[in-house]
């Protein structure tokens, strides 16, 4: 039995129809679940993913499958199983990673693969140049992926290049856009808030009230 069939086999038997309701709910309805929850989805895949870092080699056809399920949980399994690959990932795998972020979007694996893409980039002059492309992306969710990438890097952000992408998206009454934009300056004013406090000044009057109120939590 091949990796899909076999943890679709193990989802498939531990499918909770309640959990399956409420998560679809959760989600606007827009997606089937079979109603397993992160702890157990993780398990069931645990000791394969393991074996999969062992050998190094990123199984494209297999992640092709599970992406294409119905089921939300398998485009979590293709979220997860990049997060545990994520050494064995280079710049040109991004362009793999594109056609997921393409398609079934929601910001439940969108805020998945936003950290991903940045751990790839990181380091590569590239990258830079990349990341302002997809800030003026026509989609909305890759322009979030292009906010969101730096999360989480404290002193190793890009301030220059953070700056530039979050000014290239004023002016949106996208939610989703306007949310990571207050996102990720929170997040950076853990690390400096200063540098928050200053940009939030700076650009009053062209944020969004949503991007002020969220940059605004810690400072």
């Amino acid at each position: 039995m091949d990796k899909y069939s076999n943890i679709k086999e193990l989802f498939e038997n531990n499918r909770n129809e309640e959990n399956s309701l409420q998560m679809a709910a959760y989600m606007r309805n827009q997606f089937n679940f079979y109603g397993i929850k992160t702890p157990l989805r993780k398990f069931i895949y645990k000791e394969l993913f393991k074996e999969e870092k062992k050998l190094g080699i990123i199984d494209w056809d297999f992640l092709d499958k599970c992406y294409n399920d119905e089921y939300r949980e398998f485009q979590y399994a293709v979220v997860d199983y990049l997060e545990v690959m994520h050494k064995h990932l280079v710049y040109d795998d991004i362009f793999k990673i594109l056609k997921y972020i393409k398609v079934k979007q929601w910001w439940d694996t969108i805020d998945g693969f936003d950290k991903i893409i940045g751990d790839i980039g990181f380091g590569d002059n590239r990258f830079y140049d990349l990341m302002l492309n997809w800030s003026v992306d026509e989609d909305f969710w890759i322009r979030r992926i292009a906010i969101d990438h730096q999360l989480s890097r404290k002193d190793k952000t890009d301030e220059c290049l953070l700056e530039k992408i979050i000014v290239n998206n004023f002016g949106s009454d996208e939610f989703f856009i306007n949310k990571a934009i207050g996102w990720s300056l929170r997040e950076y004013s853990k690390f400096n808030p200063d540098w928050v406090r200053s940009f939030t000044y700076k650009y009053k009057d062209k944020m969004a009230k949503l991007s002020i109120v969220e940059a605004s939590k810690y400072i």
